[in-house]
């Protein structure tokens, strides 16, 4: 008996095989390799040097890659026309937008957008505010924020490797409000613990009677470059809340990261055991 099953299906199949394939050649070239050979491709993909050569060949007729030079090939201008298009976001604020809006209408809260900046600061680039007379209304969008205070801070460090948090924590840390963790070793067990659900939080932290829990941002370097996060009055916030709008925002930040070009691969090849999604 034939088991290779209904025609159709089985033609379906080497499609989505094809696709997958022609992905993983597009993939092997960045900044480092622009221009690629067929050895070369078939060993960073494990494919057959002929089944490389067959696929670039359906990929140059599309104009999904370029032939350089002899045997080697490069990025095509279809990816630079779908670029150029006007279809795929240009900056961490145009991407974030409709993600912080669908936010702030789930929750009815403030969504903001932290972006790293600089070295162990972060700014805010962008608010989204709530409809409730009580909220959280950003009043210093752009200044320089050390990333070891507040909830949006944390999560984009968590994102580092641990390596680097000595680097970050250096400096002397000061009370802003009577909830900011100074401690150098107790800011490391809130990374801890951030890193395993994913998001961080503090309450009154940085602002008092504010309540932040945020999620961090990478993007197609697979490097953390920012958090989104809600930022919520402490009277609204019970744990089972907290819980629930962690888990929320680290979705919903994952989905921005991956429309940005991050793939759960490539993060976690940096930082092995941070959550996503």
């Amino acid at each position: 008996m034939d088991g290779g099953g209904n025609p159709a299906e089985v033609q379906r199949r080497h499609g989505v095989q094809s696709i997958d394939r022609a992905v993983a050649i597009l993939r092997c070239f960045d900044r480092r390799r622009p221009e690629l050979g067929i050895s070369e491709l078939a060993r960073s993909t494990g494919l057959s040097t002929s089944t490389v050569h067959r696929l670039l060949a359906a990929m140059q007729e599309n104009h999904l890659v370029r032939q350089t030079g002899t045997k080697r090939y490069g990025l095509g201008p279809f990816l630079l026309q779908l670029a150029n298009s006007g279809a795929m976001p240009r900056t961490l604020r145009e991407a974030a937008l409709p993600f912080m809006s669908d936010l702030r209408d789930e929750f009815d809260e403030t969504i903001g957008l932290h972006e790293l900046h600089g070295d162990g600061h972060r700014i805010v680039a962008a608010q989204v505010e709530s409809h409730q007379e009580l909220r959280r209304t950003y009043t210093d969008i752009g200044v320089p924020i050390r990333l070891a205070y507040g909830g949006p801070g944390k999560a984009i460090m968590c994102a580092f490797p641990k390596e680097e948090w000595t680097r970050f924590l250096a400096e002397p840390i000061e009370h802003i409000t009577t909830a900011t963790t100074v401690d150098p070793v107790a800011i490391e067990r809130e990374l801890e613990l951030a890193r395993l659900r994913g998001y961080a939080e503090s309450k009154g932290q940085r602002t008092m009677g504010i309540y932040a829990v945020a999620a961090p941002v990478f993007d197609h370097t697979q490097k953390v470059i920012g958090a989104i996060g809600a930022s919520v009055p402490d009277v609204r916030m019970s744990a089972e809340r907290v819980d629930a709008m962690g888990a929320r925002v680290r979705e919903v930040a994952w989905q921005l990261s991956t429309a940005l070009g991050a793939t759960a691969e490539g993060v976690h090849a940096h930082v092995p055991d941070i959550r996503l999604g």
